[in-house]
């Protein structure tokens, strides 16, 4: 079944019901399937109309939602509007700055690459640096960022020598550190929040791969489970992580691909690389690399969907 098929049979946000897969492990596996539908969508317009690629998505106890850019330093915060489909990025003080990043400036190899985000129970927050394969923790309390220190060794056979195939996506649940190794060797690793330590590692996958390899992009946990985006397939994934199996899969195609959202592409890869959960929505955000959208070449601003839950009473 190609995925127009796909998508034409699932329609109007309804799940298709359980179906039989294969699991990475031999074993048969069941999973409900859903598509994402953008119930709200906004341009988002960054500080000086700076080219903006969103890597990330934060969705804080208190409601705000935060993004960060793999262009340059710093953490931010969306700003609805009242009405319209246009907010705004503002710059979050304090945060990841770069004064905050210049003791690790010696270490660094290119540029400020930040990507993901997460926070603890202690209202920490926790970055990707992908080209380093570094995770940074601030303490807002402190306004210090530290550079934690992890030995990576019983996972590095996943590691690529892309420096830009390493970390996209963190989470953090239930006092564990999930960290997302983009591609090459697509890998979730799991560690101990308070050690460090390596406890696994595990992929999981979309029903249709378009990819020879995983392509995981972003991470967000909630209310128990881990939330796995892939960019090539085009889905968010819900996976227990008791079993490391998928339950639930959102096929964003269409999405992705809505007339008045899609974006002009280099190569045929999907562009979205932030996701996060909460219990009525999936959010999603772009990251088009600077490129316009097809009804307006000039609008190079990434978009965020707001999609309600299609497996949740809304209400």
């Amino acid at each position: 079944m190609d995925r127009r098929t796909f998508i034409g049979l699932v329609g109007g946000g309804l799940a298709l019901g359980a179906t039989r897969i294969w699991a990475a492990d031999g074993k048969p596996s069941k999973r409900q399937h859903y598509v994402l539908k953008p119930d709200q969508a906004w341009r988002l317009n960054a500080p000086e109309k700076e080219q903006f690629d969103a890597s990330g998505l934060l969705l804080k106890p208190n409601g705000d939602l935060l993004t960060v850019n793999d262009k340059r330093p710093g953490l931010y915060k969306v700003v609805f509007p009242a009405e319209g489909m246009e907010a705004k990025l503002e710059k979050i003080p304090n945060f990841f700055t770069t004064k905050q990043l210049e003791p690790f400036k010696v270490a660094k190899t290119g540029h400020w690459d930040l990507e993901g985000i997460t926070r603890d129970t202690e209202g920490r927050i926790y970055l990707c640096e992908e080209g380093n394969r570094w995770v940074l923790r601030l303490d807002p309390k402190t306004e210090k960022v530290e550079r934690l220190e992890i030995d990576w060794s019983p996972v590095k056979k996943y590691f690529s020598n892309d420096r830009n195939a390493s970390w996209e996506g963190i989470a953090i649940g239930d006092g564990r550190l999930y960290m997302a190794n983009e591609r090459s060797r697509g890998r979730i690793i799991v560690l101990d929040l308070n050690t460090l330590e390596i406890l696994s590692d595990f992929s999981v996958g979309a029903v249709q791969l378009l990819a020879r390899d995983m392509q995981y992009t972003d991470l967000s946990w909630f209310d128990g489970h881990l939330y796995v985006l892939m960019r090539e397939a085009r889905a968010v994934l819900q996976v227990d992580p008791k079993t490391e199996r998928v339950v639930a899969e959102f096929d964003i195609w269409a999405l992705e691909n809505a007339p008045e959202h899609a974006y002009h592409r280099l190569y045929p890869t999907g562009i979205m690389e932030g996701l996060a959960v909460d219990a009525q929505s999936i959010w999603v955000v772009t990251d088009n690399n600077g490129y316009g959208r097809l009804k307006d070449s000039a609008d190079k601003r990434p978009t965020l969907f707001q999609c309600n839950r299609p497996d949740r009473k809304q209400g």
